[in-house]
């Protein structure tokens, strides 16, 4: 039996709370009834306006930085699309109808990010629960000389926690700029395998979190045109996430020379990672290419699959030999491979999660994106074709997972 015609904009108006939509250029979309009338504004004096046009820092305080912080929270939320609570805000609102006249109020927010079909962040969703009138009524309790000892020792721990957060977020950057030059040193550079033009390409997630799980690797093999070709992705993220996946990569690699196959290679890296502090449940796929053959043997742990892309813009996932990342069977075993056909002119792409999947969002969908993108671009070398691919599939906000991608023509 069908449910009810839900009215959302109907619910939102009638929220108890104080919410408001903003787009993320910080402009209102809207704002219901609740906060309207708590910011003492009409629908006209908010909506279609910038946030700080209509909520601007009071100027006759060098102190207030209510605003601000609210800025950097909403402009962290678009880029991470992650929540934030804020700690308890000062902020001094004028008064519409006097000029010049500011009334110091203390507002709770929290703001959080609207998805689009997409994954990306369209919308941010503020709701401000106001406790001005408690702190005045439990100051009108004590005293006029107790109101403002509670008021200043209010704001100063607000103070003290925003100090905190601002600590947090330099040490963060810092971790994440050496994790990054870290990450840069290990990875090899891009460079021609035979007569076989390639291109790579390394996307940081948008903040200080994700960063420096995930490594590619190109590698001639010996016995005729033969290359491997490899992603990975390592959990966690900074600088203990880029040793890792320097020892990861170094040891695919080393091992992709001798083995007789992909899945052989992955097999001697599970039992490299089950030694590895770090490395459990990390994800990898490893495509090894025989030029004369004109095959393409593959085995994924955990990774999304390699698309290889036919010279008349289909697109074929090789997702014939998937099996659990690195390390997440309680007993070594062996893993599959398949083998695939193709044509000159061909090209092979392989990449990490970060290019493809979107919280909220079922994996195909990005799949799908990516097959997409592929079949519009199929005639582009293989620079320009990475290129467009992040164009296509990384939102200007960036994401929070970092990508890897790898791509070489056949």
């Amino acid at each position: 039996m069908d449910g009810p015609v839900i009215d959302y904009q109907a619910v939102f108006q009638a929220l108890p709370g104080a919410v408001a939509l903003l787009t993320t250029d910080l402009v209102y979309a809207d704002a219901n009834e609740a906060f309207l009338s708590m910011s003492g504004r009409t629908r006209e004096q908010v909506v279609g306006r910038y946030l700080f046009d209509v909520f601007p820092d009071n100027p006759n305080d060098p102190g207030a930085t209510g605003m601000r912080n609210l800025y950097a929270s909403l402009r962290r939320v678009a880029a991470t699309g992650e929540r934030d609570t804020m700690a308890l805000q000062r902020y001094d609102v004028e008064y519409p109808d006097r000029p010049g006249v500011w009334d110091e109020r203390y507002w709770s927010p929290v703001n959080v990010p609207v998805l689009g079909m997409d994954g990306t962040v369209v919308l941010l969703l503020h709701r401000v629960e106001e406790v001005t009138e408690l702190i005045r009524a439990r100051g009108t309790r004590g005293g006029g000389d107790r109101a403002q000892v509670l008021e200043a020792e209010l704001y100063t721990r607000a103070r003290e926690l925003q100090e905190v957060n601002e600590r947090l977020r330099q040490a963060h950057a810092r971790e994440r700029e050496v994790a990054l030059h870290l990450q840069e040193a290990m990875l090899p550079p891009p460079r021609l395998l035979g007569h076989h033009p390639a291109a790579v390409r390394y996307r940081p997630a948008t903040g200080a979190l994700n960063v420096c799980g995930d490594w590619y690797d190109l590698a001639d093999l010996p016995g005729g045109d033969r290359i491997a070709v490899a992603v990975g992705d390592v959990v966690g993220h900074g600088l203990r996430a880029a040793g890792v996946m320097g020892q990861l990569r170094s040891a695919l690699s080393a091992a992709s020379r001798v083995a007789a196959g992909p899945a052989q290679a992955l097999e001697v890296l599970d039992l490299y990672a089950r030694s590895v502090d770090g490395a459990e449940s990390t994800t990898a796929a490893a495509v090894f290419i025989d030029c004369d053959d004109h095959t393409l043997t593959y085995s994924s742990a955990g990774q999304p699959p390699p698309a290889l892309l036919h010279p008349d813009g289909t697109v074929a996932f090789l997702d014939q030999a998937t099996d659990p990342p690195l390390g997440a069977r309680p007993e070594h075993a062996p893993r599959p491979q398949a083998q695939t056909a193709f044509s000159d002119g061909s090209t092979l792409v392989l990449y990490t999660d970060g290019l493809v999947e979107r919280r909220h969002e079922d994996i195909d969908t990005g799949l799908h994106r990516l097959a997409d993108s592929l079949t519009r671009h199929h005639t582009a070398a293989p620079e320009a074709l990475a290129d467009a691919l992040l164009a296509d599939l990384i939102p200007p906000a960036g994401v929070t997972d970092d990508t890897a991608l790898v791509i070489i023509s056949l």
